[in-house]
C-alpha cells in the first residue's frame, strides 16, 4: 500500500523543521556565553549603581557637616561654607547623574549581548 502524497511531504518537513531546528553544541556554546556576559554585565551596572550611591551619600554628608560648621562660623566662613556645601551637593547630583549613565549603557549593551542569541 502506498502513503497518500499530502502525508509524505508533510513527513518530509516534520523532518526537515526538527533536523534544522537543533542547535549544534558550539551554538549552544555561544549563547550559554552571550547569556553569562550578559548577567555579568548586569551586575556590574548594579554594583555601579550602588557605588555612585553610597559616593553621593557621603558627599552629601560632607555638606551637611559643612553646613553645621557654618552655623559655628564667622560672618565670613559662614558664605565659604555655604558654598562649599552647595558645590558638594552638586557634585553628589553629578556623581549620581554620572552613575546612572554608567549602569545604564551596561545594562544596554547586555541587552544588545541577549538579543545576539
Amino acid at each position: 500500500m502506498k502513503p497518500p502524497i499530502l502525508l509524505s511531504i508533510f513527513a518530509a518537513a516534520t523532518y526537515g523543521f526538527l533536523f534544522t531546528a537543533c542547535d549544534s553544541r558550539q551554538e549552544n556554546a555561544r549563547e550559554d556565553a552571550l547569556e553569562q556576559k550578559a548577567d555579568n554585565l548586569e551586575h556590574q551596572a548594579k554594583d555601579v549603581r550602588k557605588e555612585g550611591e553610597m559616593a553621593a551619600d557621603e558627599a552629601e554628608r560632607n555638606a551637611e557637616l559643612t553646613r553645621k560648621e557654618a552655623k559655628t562660623a564667622s560672618e565670613m566662613r559662614k558664605d565659604d561654607a555655604k558654598a562649599k556645601a552647595a558645590a558638594e551637593e552638586d557634585n553628589a547630583a553629578a556623581i549620581r547623574k554620572e552613575a546612572e549613565r554608567k549602569a545604564d549603557a551596561l545594562e544596554d549593551e547586555a541587552d544588545r549581548n541577549r538579543e545576539a542569541k
